[in-house]
Order: structure tokens, then sequence, then C-alpha cells
């Protein structure tokens, strides 16, 4: 599995912003709002960060040897949970991003304006999913084999065929 490059996820998050501000402006001028974002969606979000990064640190110190129960079939399973909330958390980003930003141009009606906040503490959120999927992905990373072991013995050291 090849590690996930920020750059790509951020490409991600842009495109998403940019079709969703499209999709968004097409609803405005049909006379279709959006409701505000929830603010139980930063909450989840949150929530999600800090159990991906709790894995994260796991697997961290199953490769370290401290963690000696967890199987490494889980360990992977946690990497993966990791590369699978950076992106996400990049494709939400874009998306709450988008409706900031389509707030934006609605900014004069009062009632427009009170769907920024929730919006944008919302993408910083995802943002913040994304970063620690990214992490989590690093932390399930194998060191290079050592000269005296051939891969098969390093890869199987650490467990990845359990």
């Amino acid at each position: 599995m090849n590690r996930t490059r920020p750059t790509v996820l951020a490409l991600g998050a842009v495109v998403v912003l940019a079709l969703g501000w499209l999709l968004l402006q097409l609803l405005d001028s049909r006379g279709v709002h959006l409701p505000p974002v929830p603010w139980a969606v930063t909450a989840a979000l949150g929530v999600i960060a800090a159990g991906v990064l709790t894995g994260g640190l796991v697997v961290r110190a199953y490769l370290r040897g401290k963690h000696p129960r967890l199987r490494g079939v889980h360990a992977a399973r946690l990497v993966v949970l990791g590369k699978a909330a950076a992106w996400a958390g990049a494709l939400l980003a874009g998306w709450y991003g988008a409706q900031a930003l389509a707030v934006l141009a609605l900014w004069e009606i009062a009632a427009q304006r009170d769907r920024f906040a929730p919006a944008l503490v919302a993408c910083g959120a995802a943002v913040v999913v994304a970063v620690v999927g990214l992490v989590t992905e690093r932390f399930g990373q194998l060191p290079p084999p050592s000269d005296d072991l051939s891969p098969e013995d390093a890869i199987g050291h650490h467990g990845a065929h359990d």
C-alpha cells in the first residue's frame, strides 16, 4: 500500500470545494439554501479524530514492541483506517469549505451569515481528521529491513502476515 501524499489530499479537497461551491451556487439561483451545518458534525469529527489517533498510537506502540497483544492484521487495519480518515477528512473539508465560501456571497443577509461559523469550524475539524489520518498512516510504516534479515523475515517479524 502506497502512502497517501498530502498534496493529493489537498487536490481532492480543492476539487470538492470547487464542485461544492458550483452546486451551492446553482441551488442558490433556484432559491434553495442548505440548512446550517449542525454543531454535532464538528463534535463527531472530533470523536473520529480522537479514535483514529488512539488507534495510530496503538500501532506505533505495537511496531516498537510495546503492545505485543495486538495482532499484525489488526495493526494493518488501523493503518488502512488512517488512510480512509485522511481521505474522508480532506473531502469533507472541501465540502464544508464550499458551504462557508457560499455564505460569503450572501453575507448581507443575517440568516445566511449565521451559517458561516458552523461551516468554517466543521471545515477545520475535517482538516484535523485528515491530518490525524495521515499521522496514523505514517505510524504504521514499517522500517526498512536490516541487512541481516530478508524482506520476508522483516515483514514476518512485525506481524504483517498474522
